[in-house]
């Protein structure tokens, strides 16, 4: 009748009229199933009446009426005795739960399309956004009436269970939807928030039968006849009262009056229904899977996995079912999740699986519970059997084949500062579950075989999702076409997983996933504020740092705690430190209350913080010292346990000032002490006499101020302590986790209390995250995956090498192999160079395949590996950077075995088999057939890489280098060359595999674009110069045939003007000619070059550098035939191929003039003077063909944008500092010939050259001067002085007086310089050559000095005297030094004393005029009459000022007072003399003595004689004193002569003084005559030069008429 629709009992009950009738039928239906004694057949036919009335679409059954069937089927389930009933039974359950889920969600999708049609019907203009449940329930209703008004049959909605058959009589017809939406609401609230839902009568049966449907409870109860089939879901949480659940459950439906139908609710009570089910406590004793308990328990876990199955997006997204799960179905899964039963342990499993895939965005905290304290406990905890360990593996392994759950994982807990590191954990876990040894026992070996298999397993899979996840920003080599195509995508480019629809709001839990988002509002633009991998990444940095703050803190607190104030993880407060103390409960509670029980101040103050951080207002005493103590354990030292309880009393009464029965902080410090002893006393099963009430007041009398505490209140705290002692929270534990590889085999009796214990903590944690709610973050971004390989790249790598080796499983090392690839996969992606080198390096390892390990046999697993290193070099080139070293070794050694396993028989086979190290890995078989026999063994085994499988793989990697991007070919060129040079450097086997191959993929990478072969040139360039100049004969003959195929190549394409490529591919000729000594080789590239430039002149741009230094090199050998050869090439390209080719070689130019002056240089003369005669050619070129200089591009930035400068850098310059590094190191006659050239060249066409140019050419031409720079055994440092310097020095001076115009404004300073450098040289004729350069210039150019250029000329005057002053003669002492250096400069310095007095002298009077003044002296002497003094026209004294001239007599005055100190020193004459200073006979300066004196007198009576104004006159004033002065100074020192030879040399002095005397006017004369009378007077005394005497008489008769004229 129900199916045919015969019976649809929606019409009222007669006995209940809000009731429909068909509540009565299903009732009356149920009542029929009496318990385990009801006919098979009558329990067969109420399961078929249940299925058709709750899954039929003619009827409705609702909430209690349809709780009802479902709890009658779940009995007959459990009742029955026939296994066809009982499969009926569950099948029938599980329709059910399909039927009534599905229809729910049926419904919310059909009404959103309701409710979108009829918006669109309506014309509503604002656009529609994601309707909500309870809307589209209301749009519904109103909806159906407009659709039936509209002619809608009711045929669309028969598929909702006969829903629209309560609307049939078209009673809404005329009703506003606002009314029919109240009314839904109003009867939803009063039947749901109410708390009481109206069910049928219910009647009592017999011990035997089932009870009726709790309407209040709305959930299935417990048959008293059926011992444990159904008990009653009223103890939801441990410790709750069935009040306290009802009203959460109330609570729960309260919060969500969004449900937009009945079928919503309909589906809540039965999965709440179910969840408490799944929580009924088993049986004591051993567990029978026959029991109805343990049915009972596994039914509803099926059904409820079934129901999470199916879920939809309402189930998924909807907050009233997100509640259920929290508060019902995790705490019901943290019961069975610990379960010793295996089918309720794998079904919580599948269950979490399930929780994890399609709701991990709204429980958070519930998988963090989860994971950290049940399954990976589990997996590692020695509690645990190895069967739950595999069952654990089985459903991480699911967990790993979703990426996004993967890295969710990791984003969200280890990325989270107050989150656990489930991630890290994780794979932690897998990697020690793949590691762990066999079992002893067959069994459990092949359980922990298993276990290890499926570990890997996890492994490989989790990095394989990683991969997976980040497979965008990867590209495969072997997919490019083009020759060295760039990457395409970027690291920082986001994957692309789709825009989540807001119609939808799928999870996003995984990549097929079809859940929402639960973000309402633009969720991508939240999520991409949120999942932003730099800040995810410095926030797991900064937990890093926390967690190893904290590990300091639980070992030493202090340092802990200092660690983390460094880092900037906590203040240093002593309120911050104090806060993190309270807040962080992962601090062990004993190390808190060490910490704060310690004297130091700061823990005081932090103790004093953290106490007052609590709030013990309106608080019992017991209560607050549970609060207290419940954070840190109490320390064990008294004085602590004083000081903290102190705080708390003093806290305490702060709180409450008020209403307490302390009369003082001492009662609540002695009460609090006495409560702690109290709490040790009973819950310490060490004491073996409890205190007692009696005895726990006795202990407290008289603590109140002398009086006591009232009784009441001591019994009671008495009471309460007794109940329950002080505890630490349930998140603070200092206990460590139980390892499941360091402990042995334990007790059945601990295993069951450690994994209740296990299940307590888990459910208190779980009922306490049911009410958090915490942010998930769905990821998107590529980028996660990099710090998330980091953080486990190296535990992994141990996982698969120890797998590898130790496990003897084919598909285990597979797995091993494949994790180890795609591990190197996600290391070449995101550039972790020290990840993939490693990897790499143990894959290596793997293969055998290394020169460390001698030669070995190769097993199938070490083939594997090598195929797995192929591959890898295959699919990740672009990626492999440096690591294709090792991959590039491997292959070498491969070759190198294939060559031994095939057999070949060549010297270097042969001597490998020598001298390689035959590691035995089987020393029985050795024993048993010998060596020989294992040698064979062993070939036989290489022989099996010689199969064409590794041969074509290999050539494949060489071949696919033309698919390699840009830069992954310059990595593998350059790692290709370091392996070749270790074959070639090989002592005992050298091999040119590798050399081949760079050959090969230099033909195969000939297509590239010249930017990216330039990059590989610049390594193959380096290559071949190594290879090159190789000692082995065949290698530097096979590299520089193959330089020369490659060089031919190149050149044959051409270079356009600008381009350098050319010189770049002809250097290693350049390299090889230089460094390998082999004639053979030296000639074999000469012949080369000379073949190019007969054949490829006109291609030849850039090239001609290389070929001209190659010449350059050539040119320095002792191989005559080879130095001509070289010489006849240079030779025809100047002479013939300048001509036409200038332009191309004009960017070359100074290369060729290098080439000359080497062949200049050479050993052969003619050959040395025909370059010389090639420079002069070439200055010819220069100046006849300036526009091609001008013309040239690409110096701008080295030498000016000026056209000029370039003629100059490019043309000239080269030219002339070659001419000068001949000049330098030649022979004579070479040098000579060069040095002519040069000033040939400068005094042809210097007119020509700008005033910028004649600095740098005067730079070139002082370095024929520096050769002190060059060694002893060159040349002969006298010759060189006396020919080279002295030419040079003439040539110098005639040029600087040629072109002293253009010269002297810029030039002259520089000159200067320069001449001061060669005077503070230790070098005799190098110094006075200077001295006599500068005298030379003054003479010469000085009639042109103007001002400025006459006082840089006597400032550097100065300079020299000072420089050369022997100021040292007066105190140098070889018992305090004996440095005979030091004695030959103060030699020296006398001689440039001597010669700078002399050049002073000289270019101020001439040296003539001062010859000829001293003859009109001695002459003035015999005649009668005073002479007129006469001056020399070209003398320069004129042209200097007052001012420099008293400089320069400053000058001469210092050198005449330091040799008239020396000459007065006697016993320092003697020392020097004994020293060997100045010859046979005693040093003396008096030389300089006499010579300076007299300069300083000519400049010093000059300067009076031009005064004409008088003593009156400013100038005179300032003359006078130092000519009175000098005058006075020379006659006094006359007269103290004691020596007639030292006297005889200061005859002149006074002749010139008397002279000068005489020939003075009248006034001058008188004025002097008055300050000097009395001295000259005095020189009557001694024996004068004849001369002397004359002038002296002539003196005084002048004196006596002036005296008489006075008179």
């Amino acid at each position: 009748m129900i199916m045919y629709g015969m019976l649809v009992g929606n019409t009222p009950d007669a006995e209940s009229p809000n009731q429909p009738l068909i509540n009565r039928v299903i009732f009356a239906i149920c009542q029929c199933f009496t318990g385990v004694n009801t006919d098979e057949g009558v329990q067969l036919q109420i399961i078929k009446v249940l299925l058709t009335a709750v899954t039929g679409n003619n009827c409705e059954v609702h909430e209690a009426t349809l709780l009802l069937a479902v709890r009658t089927c779940y009995n007959i389930y459990l009742a029955s005795r026939n296994a066809v009933n009982q499969s009926t039974a569950r099948g029938t359950l599980t329709q059910m739960l399909n039927a009534i889920f599905s229809r729910m969600e049926a419904q919310a999708e059909h009404d959103e399309k309701l409710a979108q049609k009829l918006q669109l019907e309506n014309g509503l203009n604002e656009s529609s956004t994601e309707a909500t449940d309870n809307d589209a329930s209301s749009l519904h209703n109103s909806k159906i009436d407009k659709d039936e008004a509209q002619d809608q049959s009711q045929e669309e909605f028969a598929d909702f269970n006969g829903y629209n058959s309560n609307m049939a009589g078209g009673d809404l017809a005329d009703h506003d939807v606002t009314s029919v939406v109240e009314q839904i609401l109003n009867e939803l609230v009063d039947n749901v928030v109410g708390g009481k839902e109206e069910t049928p009568t219910q009647q009592e049966e017999s011990s035997e039968t089932r009870n009726g449907v709790d309407a209040e409870a709305v959930e299935l109860e417990e048959a008293p006849s059926i011992s444990g089939s159904l008990t009653s879901e009223a103890a939801a949480a441990a410790g709750n009262s069935k009040e306290t659940a009802e009203s959460e459950e109330s609570e729960i439906l309260r919060r969500n009056l969004s449900v937009s139908h009945v079928l919503q609710k309909d589906a809540f009570l039965v999965f709440r229904s179910f969840c408490k089910l799944s929580m009924k406590v088993l049986s004591d004793g051993a567990p029978d899977p026959k029991s109805h308990e343990m049915r009972s328990k596994i039914l509803s876990l099926h059904l409820l996995s079934s129901i999470l199955e199916a879920a939809g997006p309402v189930f998924r997204n909807n907050d009233m079912f997100i509640s259920a799960i929290k508060q019902y179905l995790c705490v019901a899964l943290s019961k069975n999740a610990v379960s010793s039963v295996p089918e309720v342990f794998e079904l919580s499993l599948e269950i979490f699986v399930k929780l994890l895939e399609f709701f991990k965005t709204h429980l958070k905290m519930q998988m963090q519970v989860f994971f950290k304290e049940i399954f990976l406990n589990i997996l590692d905890s020695s509690s645990s059997s190895l069967r739950h360990k595999r069952m654990v593996l089985d459903a991480l392994l699911k967990i790993c084949q979703d990426p996004q759950s993967i890295v969710d994982i990791y984003v969200n807990y280890d990325c989270d500062m107050s989150a656990a590191n489930i991630f890290e954990q994780f794979v932690s876990l897998l990697c020690k579950t793949a590691q762990i040894a066999n079992a002893p026992n067959s069994a459990a070996g092949d359980e922990v075989k298993l276990m290890r298999k499926r570990s890997l397993e996890c492994l490989v899979t989790l990095v394989g999702g990683l991969v997976e996840w980040c497979n965008d920003l990867y590209v495969n080599p072997q997919t490019m076409t083009n020759l060295g195509k760039e990457h395409q995508t970027e690291l920082g480019e986001q994957k692309t997983l789709g825009v989540i629809s807001s119609s939808n709001q799928g999870s996003c839990r995984s990549l097929h996933s079809d859940s929402s988002d639960p973000m309402n509002s633009n969720p991508n633009l939240l999520l991409g504020l949120i999942d932003n991998p730099e800040t995810l990444e410095v926030t797991k940095q900064q937990k890093d740092i926390l967690e190893q703050g904290i590990q300091k803190f639980n070992s030493k607190p202090n340092k802990g705690v200092l660690f983390l104030q460094t880092h900037n993880m906590i203040g240093s407060t002593p309120a911050d430190i104090a806060k993190f103390l309270h807040t962080e409960y992962r601090l062990d509670p004993s190390m808190v209350g060490d910490y704060l029980g310690e004297h130091e101040k700061l823990n005081k103050e932090v103790m004093y913080a953290y106490v007052d951080y609590l709030n013990f207002k309106s608080m019992d005493f017991v209560n607050a010292i549970r609060i207290f103590l419940e954070g840190f354990r109490i320390p064990g030292e008294a004085q602590k346990i004083d000081r903290i309880m102190e705080k708390f009393a003093s806290r305490y009464l702060d709180c409450n000032p008020h209403g307490t029965v302390f009369a003082s902080a001492d009662a609540a410090y002695v009460l609090a002490y006495s409560i702690i002893m109290l709490t040790t006393d009973l819950h310490n099963n060490q004491v073996k006499r409890k205190m007692t009430n009696e005895d726990y007041i006795r202990m407290n009398r008289g603590i109140n101020d002398s009086k006591d505490l009232p009784r009441e209140y001591l019994e009671e705290i008495y009471s309460k302590i007794q109940k329950k002692g002080i505890s630490l929270k349930c998140t603070r534990s200092s206990a460590s986790k139980p390892s499941a590889f360091n402990k042995g085999v334990i007790s059945a009796a601990q295993r069951m209390r450690e994994m209740q214990t296990m299940a307590d903590n888990a459910k208190v944690l779980m009922e306490a995250a049911s009410h958090v709610q915490a942010e998930f973050i769905c990821t998107k971004h590529l980028e996660h995956v990099r710090p998330m390989f980091k953080g486990c790249w190296n535990p992994l790598m141990a996982a698969f090498s120890i797998g590898f080796h130790y496990i003897d499983d084919r598909e285990a090392t597979l797995l091993c192999l494949t994790g180890l690839r795609q591990s190197i996969r996600i290391s070449c992606i995101f550039g972790l160079s020290l990840e993939r080198d490693s990897l790499i390096n143990t894959l290596s390892r793997f293969s055998l395949l290394e020169d460390t390990v001698g030669i070995r046999e190769l097993e199938w697993k070490n083939r594997e590996a090598i195929k797995t290193l192929i591959q890898i070099a295959c699919t990740d080139g672009n990626y492999l950077q440096q690591s294709w070293k090792k991959v590039l070794k491997c292959i070498s050694h491969l070759d190198l075995i294939q060559s031994i396993g095939s057999g070949v028989k060549d010297q270097t086979t042969t001597a490998i088999k020598k001298s390689a190290v035959i590691i035995d890995s089987s020393p029985i078989l050795t024993k048993t057939f010998g060596m020989d026999k294992r040698l064979a063994t062993i070939q036989e085994s290489m022989g099996e890489t010689s199969s064409q499988i590794y041969v074509v793989a290999v050539d494949r990697i060489f071949t696919g280098s033309t698919r390699l991007d840009g830069d992954a070919i310059v990595d593998f060129v350059d790692c290709l060359c370091e392996v070749s040079l270790s074959e070639l450097n090989n002592p005992l086997h050298p091999r040119k595999f590798s050399l081949q191959k760079l050959v090969e993929i230099s033909y195969y990478n000939m297509g590239r674009i010249r930017i990216q072969w330039a990059r590989i040139w610049a390594i193959l360039g380096e290559h071949f110069n190594v290879v090159g100049c190789s000692d082995i004969e065949e290698v530097a003959d096979f590299a520089v045939d193959s330089l020369r195929q490659l060089s031919t190549k190149f050149l044959e394409k051409g270079e356009l003007p600008g381009f350098g490529f050319q010189k770049d591919f002809l250097r290693p000729f350049e390299h090889i000619v230089k460094h390998n000594p082999r004639a053979g080789i030296q000639d074999m590239v000469v012949r080369c070059i000379e073949r190019m430039v007969a054949s490829q002149a006109h291609n030849i741009k850039s090239g001609w550098k290389n070929i001209f230094s190659v010449f350059t090199i050539a040119a320095s050998h002792d191989d005559e035939r080879l130095v001509e050869l070289a010489f006849t090439t240079t030779s025809s390209i100047i002479r013939q191929h300048f001509e036409f080719y200038f332009a191309s070689i004009i960017h070359c130019f100074q290369d060729a003039i290098s080439a000359l002056r080497e062949f200049s240089c050479s050993r052969f003369p003619d050959t040395s003077m025909d370059a010389i005669q090639l420079i002069r050619l070439c200055a010819n070129y220069v100046a006849e063909k300036p526009k091609y200089f001008e013309d040239l591009t690409g110096d701008e930035p080295q030498y000016g944008a000026q056209a000029a400068d370039k003629i100059w850098v490019r043309g000239w310059f080269p030219i002339f500092f070659e001419l000068s590094c001949i000049i330098n190191r030649c022979k004579l006659d070479v040098r000579t010939r060069g040095l002519t050239v040069m000033f040939e060249i400068m005094k042809t066409y210097g007119d020509t050259f700008h005033e910028s140019w004649w600095h740098d050419l005067f730079q070139i031409v002082f370095r024929i001067f520096d050769q002190m720079k060059m060694p002893e055994v060159q040349i002969e440092r006298t010759n060189w002085f006396s020919t080279t310097c002295n030419h040079a020095l003439f040539s110098i001076c005639d040029v600087f007086t040629q072109f002293y115009t253009t010269l002297a404004p810029t030039l002259l300073s520089g000159v200067y310089d320069q001449l001061l450098w060669c005077i503070e040289k230790e070098n005799e004729q190098l110094a006075r050559s200077g001295v006599n350069c500068f005298e030379n210039i003054i003479i010469s150019n000085g009639h042109l000095f103007d001002e400025e250029t006459w006082q840089l000329t006597c400032e550097k005057a100065k300079l020299i005297f000072q420089l050369v002053a022997p100021n040292n003669l007066l105190t140098w002492n070889p018992s305090k030094t004996n440095d005979r250096n030091e004695l030959q400069r103060l030699q020296l310095f006398c001689i440039l004393t001597s010669e700078m007095i002399e050049c002073i002298n000289n270019f101020l009077f001439l040296p003539k005029a001062t010859k000829c003044e001293d003859e009109a002296n001695l002459a003035m002497a015999t005649a009668d009459e005073i002479s007129e003094e006469t001056h020399e026209s070209g003398e320069l004294f004129p042209r200097l000022n007052k001012t420099q001239l008293l400089n320069l007599v400053q000058c001469l005055h210092k050198s005449h007072d330091l040799a008239k100190r020396f000459n007065s020193n006697v016993n320092q004459r003697d020392l020097l003399w004994r020293s060997g200073f100045k010859g046979k006979t005693k040093p003396n300066l008096i030389r300089q003595e006499t010579t300076s004196l007299t300069c300083a007198l000519r400049i010093l009576f000059r300067l009076h004689e031009n005064n004409t104004g008088g003593y009156e006159t400013g100038d005179d004033q300032q003359i006078y004193p130092v000519l009175h002065r000098t005058c006075q100074i020379a006659v006094s020192y006359y007269i103290r002569i004691t020596t007639p030879a030292h006297r005889e040399s200061w005859s002149n002095i006074l002749l010139l003084i008397l002279a000068k005397l005489l020939r003075m006017p009248g006034d001058k004369f008188t004025q002097l005559r008055n300050d000097l009378h009395l001295s000259l007077c005095d020189l009557l005394l001694f024996d004068l030069r004849s001369e002397v005497r004359l002038l002296l008489r002539k003196y005084l008769i002048r004196s006596e008429s002036l005296n008489n004229t006075v008179a």
